[in-house]
């Protein structure tokens, strides 16, 4: 499940996105609302108690602060297309290398603990949608071809189970494994907290969100 749910996640909203075409981002600033507060509920509940009982808290604090700053550099290339923010030229034909990679190396990161906490893995899996989703909408909307398109989606959604694979099965990853839990804490918790506190439009109460955002916490502590 570590590894098909994320390639699932992707390709069903490539797939999902070309067949429906749609034209409203509203219910994806939903689901990006409960993802953002799911994985943030999730972060405070399981990995921060798990990572600071055994370590020392300033190293661990120290590598969280590494992940903040590692996400806030791969925004600078993403243009934060993490938390729903995509800007392509419809008319180029030429592959978004720079937001590609950055989102491969955000998924990548994002694989490194999930194995081992299914809670997170969830909460992966409904940001890696909405994210897939958005990224499909301008990619199906630039002159790139099909092709192309579905290929970039592909080797997106591949990412994030490789790095599942690489910390169980390196020796070296699974003797940082909690360092590297506690950098990709960081990389979340900076994308779940822009999610969560950005500025609604006219700074209006919404009051769909605040349910969503609920919805999301309570779900991580059910689970």
């Amino acid at each position: 499940m570590t590894y098909i749910l994320p390639i699932l996640a992707v390709l069903l909203s490539f797939f999902g996105v070309y067949a429906i075409k749609p034209k409203s981002k509203h219910y994806i600033k939903l689901c990006l609302a409960f993802s953002g507060a799911f994985l943030l509920a999730v972060i405070l509940f399981e990995l921060f108690p798990e990572i600071y009982e055994h370590q020392q808290p300033k190293l661990m604090g120290l590598f969280v602060m590494l992940g903040i700053l590692l996400q806030i550099i791969l925004e600078f290339f993403s243009k934060g297309a993490e938390h729903g923010h995509v800007h392509l030229d419809k008319k180029s034909k030429n592959i978004p290398w720079a937001l590609f990679i950055s989102l491969s190396i955000h998924a990548f990161l994002e694989g490194i603990p999930a194995g081992g906490h299914s809670h997170l893995l969830y909460g992966i899996v409904v940001h890696k949608l909405t994210v897939a989703i958005i990224l499909s909408i301008f990619l199906l909307q630039t002159a790139i071809p099909f092709k192309k398109a579905l290929g970039i989606m592909l080797a997106f959604s591949l990412m994030t189970p490789l790095g599942s694979f690489l910390s169980t099965e390196v020796a070296l990853a699974a003797q940082w494994s909690n360092a590297l839990t506690a950098l990709v804490i960081g990389v979340l918790l900076h994308i779940a907290t822009v999610i969560l506190f950005e500025s609604s439009e006219g700074h209006a109460f919404n009051l769909r969100k605040i349910i969503v955002i609920l919805l999301g916490i309570g779900t991580a502590y059910l689970l």
